[in-house]
C-alpha cells in the first residue's frame, strides 16, 4: 500500500516536473490578457501558477506622452516670453529714439572718444534738435564752432545767422548740450586736437 502510494507521488512529481520543464523551454512568460504565467521553483516541487501582470504597457506609455507635451508647453511658454521681452525692449529703444519734447524736437548724442574723434563724426538733425556731446574719454575736450579760434577756418563752419558756440574744456565724463535753431551745415572742432583731425560735421534740416 506504501509503494504504491509513493509510486503516485512519484509520477505526479515527474509529471509536474515535466510540465514545468516544458513551460521553461518555452521562454519567458508571456502576457495573456493582463496575467502571465510563471514557473515556480519550490525545492525540488515545480509548480505553475498565475499571477496578474502589472504595470499595463498602455499606462506607462500615455505617462511617458503627457511628460513629453507638460515639457513642450513648457518650452512654448519659455519662447513666448522670450519673444515678449525683445518687443518689450524694441519699444523701449524706440522710445529712447523718439522726440524728447514737442514741436518734433529731437535729441541726439556723440561720443568724445580717447582716440580724438567724435562719434558719429556726421550727423544730420532736423531743425530745433538739442545735440549732447559727452567725454567718454580720460582727456579734456572741447565742442567749438568758431572761426576766430580754429587753426584752419575750414574746421569751423557757420550757416549764416548761426552764432559761434564753444563748450570750453569738458572733462573725463562731463558732457555738453547745444541747441541747433538755425537749418544749414556745421563743422566743429576740438582745440586740443583739431590738428589730429577731431573734428565734426553736423547738418540741419529745415
Amino acid at each position: 500500500m506504501r509503494r504504491a502510494r509513493d509510486g503516485a507521488s512519484h509520477a505526479s512529481l515527474e509529471t509536474d516536473r515535466n510540465r514545468a520543464t516544458h513551460l521553461m523551454m518555452q521562454g519567458p512568460p508571456q502576457q495573456h490578457g493582463g496575467a502571465h504565467m510563471e514557473v515556480v521553483r519550490y525545492g525540488r516541487t515545480y509548480r505553475v501558477s498565475h499571477s496578474c501582470g502589472r504595470g499595463r504597457p498602455e499606462f506607462a506609455f500615455r505617462r511617458r506622452l503627457r511628460r513629453a507635451f507638460q515639457h513642450l508647453l513648457q518650452l512654448a511658454g519659455l519662447a513666448a516670453l522670450g519673444a515678449v521681452l525683445m518687443l518689450l525692449t524694441g519699444c523701449a529703444a524706440q522710445s529712447s529714439a523718439a522726440p524728447s519734447g514737442g514741436g518734433g524736437r529731437q535729441s541726439f548724442t556723440v561720443n568724445m572718444t580717447q582716440a580724438n574723434r567724435f562719434e558719429p563724426a556726421e550727423l544730420t538733425v532736423p531743425k530745433g534738435s538739442t545735440v549732447t556731446w559727452i567725454n567718454t574719454s580720460q582727456v579734456v575736450h572741447t565742442v567749438t564752432d568758431d572761426p576766430s579760434k580754429a587753426i584752419n577756418k575750414s574746421d569751423a563752419v557757420l550757416p549764416s545767422g548761426a552764432q559761434p558756440f564753444d563748450s570750453g574744456s569738458i572733462s573725463a565724463g562731463a558732457s555738453y548740450s547745444h541747441t541747433f535753431d538755425v537749418p544749414g551745415q556745421y563743422t566743429y572742432f576740438c582745440i586740443p586736437h583739431e590738428s589730429l583731425g577731431m573734428v565734426g560735421h553736423i547738418t540741419v534740416t529745415d
